[in-house]
């Protein structure tokens, strides 16, 4: 019984270690402010990245909830806006385990990306770190991996 705690333990570790090496590639040329928003710039249009992100979304058989377009409905009042675009967008299966051990995450669940252009005209992708989720929710070190995809998603949509 010892021998099988062991190796779940190093399981776990090992499932650790990897997210965490994945979230610092994806994060390489990241940004995180103190609030816990992480930027990652992007090398496409906000709607290039967009479209880039729900191709991924799909593709991994994610749940886009809602595209909310602000720039668009901040020009329907008569405002101008740079193009910024939140996606909203999870699994039932990653985050149901999460609010049943935390259930003040589901504030800031379904995860979102938020795609937005600069004033210079760069485009970003910015979302809440899942460290910052798990600290703010009192989640365990073990549910990270259901939140950490996120900075995953961001970078290949921004790439």
């Amino acid at each position: 019984m010892t021998n099988l705690n062991s190796t779940m333990k190093i399981s776990h570790v090992t499932v650790l270690l990897i997210t965490i090496a994945l979230q610092a590639a994806a994060a390489d040329n990241a940004v995180m402010k103190e609030n816990g928003i992480i930027d990652i710039p992007s090398n496409h249009s906000v709607d290039q990245t967009v479209e880039r992100l729900k191709s991924i979304l799909q593709s991994k058989e994610v749940t886009l909830f809602a595209l909310i377009d602000h720039s668009g409905e901040a020009e329907k009042v008569g405002m101008k806006m740079r193009p910024t675009k939140l996606l909203i967008f999870g699994s039932p299966k990653a985050g149901t385990p999460l609010m049943l051990a935390a259930p003040s995450i589901a504030i800031d669940l379904p995860l979102k990306i938020l795609v937005w252009e600069d004033g210079q005209g760069k485009v970003w992708l910015s979302y809440n770190s899942p460290e910052y989720l798990k600290d703010r929710h009192g989640l365990s070190q073990d549910l990270l991996p259901n939140i950490a995809v996120v900075g995953t998603l961001a970078a290949k949509a921004g790439e």
